[in-house]
């Protein structure tokens, strides 16, 4: 597609979900701040794309797992000295999918809910909105109404990690959606990251990776941050578009060794193409695997009407303030 100033791209994403990447004309637009290790596999000066190496086979059994969150309502506290925190009503759900490649069927395999109240307030306590409880999640700090999104996530992450936990067996491998953070210690398991906010590789390296036909990944690299681990860069299955387009960065413990990583990387390559979504099917596509999209929708129901339950919560604080 051409236009006057030359030429252009349309990101494949709906404009709703944001952008697939957050870029500045040449990439991610944020530089990061952390050491980046790229002799790892190759060299830097011999950095190329990388096919599927012959003989990698994907494993029999590939596990998804993802979850959701969403705020039900944001609340104040009334405290005895007449002062007043914010605080979230929260519901998030967290689900696997097990894809079994070897019979070519996927099943979802198992799903837990948790709701919370968020709140930096001395005084609160656990809110029964009708027949839902909202436990209170006490967060640290002076509890700013900005900050509290940011606290349902540990509680999130931990049921994911108890949801794949729960159906694991020996030799599948576990995709989770987005960095590994806190499941690093998970074996045999790898984090999608589908959006790309930082810049990690220099000018040079970065065009490998921007010049990365479908189904090649870079060599893999080491990211030295606190969550930081083994990452590389893979394309999935893309018509022609932006020089980012279809590229999902994948990380994998910094616990293991460099061979270790690099067959992760191999793995990689042959399992996750096979999940690309197409744009007929999802706004995010190909980044947002069909598995995991399913599995979106699926989360999202369990959590329950947003409506009855901002209702729900509304009544409950009246009650509530009714009794004081």
């Amino acid at each position: 597609m051409t236009a006057p100033g030359g030429r252009f791209y349309v990101d494949a994403w709906d404009p709703s979900y944001g952008a697939s990447f957050e870029a500045t004309a040449t990439g991610p637009a944020a530089p990061s701040s952390a050491q980046v290790e790229t002799d790892a596999e190759l060299p830097a000066v011999d950095w190329r794309a990388i096919d599927v190496r012959a003989g990698v086979r994907a494993p029999d059994v590939v596990l998804l797992v993802d979850g959701v969150r969403r705020i039900d309502a944001s609340i104040w506290t009334a405290e005895e000295d007449g002062g007043s925190f914010p605080g979230l009503a929260a519901s998030y759900a967290a689900g696997v999918v097990r894809c079994d490649l070897e019979r070519g069927s996927a099943q979802l395999a198992g799903t837990r809910v948790g709701r919370g109240l968020f709140t930096a307030s001395p005084s609160a306590r656990d809110v029964v909105a009708g027949s839902v409880r909202y436990p209170v999640h006490r967060v640290g700090g002076t509890g700013e109404l900005a900050k509290l999104p940011a606290a349902v996530q540990g509680p999130l992450t931990a049921l994911e990690v108890a949801v794949s936990d729960a159906v694991r067996t020996d030799g599948d491998l576990l995709v989770v959606d987005g960095p590994l953070r806190s499941r690093r210690n998970l074996p045999r398991t790898l984090g999608y990251i589908k959006t790309q906010h930082s810049q990690y590789l220099d000018a040079r390296l970065t065009a490998v990776v921007t010049g990365l036909a479908a189904g090649q990944r870079s060599p893999v690299f080491r990211v030295g941050t606190a969550w930081g681990g083994w990452s590389w860069y893979l394309r999935l299955p893309v018509s022609a578009g932006a020089p980012w387009a279809g590229i999902v960065r994948v990380e994998c413990s910094p616990d293991l060794d460099v061979a270790e990583a690099i067959e992760l990387a191999d793995l990689s390559l042959v399992t996750l193409p096979r999940f690309a979504s197409t744009p007929y099917k999802d706004p995010r596509a190909p980044q947002n695997l069909i598995p995991i999209a399913g599995l979106e929708r699926r989360l999202r129901g369990l959590l329950g009407d947003a409506r009855l339950l901002h209702r729900a919560l509304t009544a409950a604080a009246r009650a509530g303030t009714a009794r004081r």
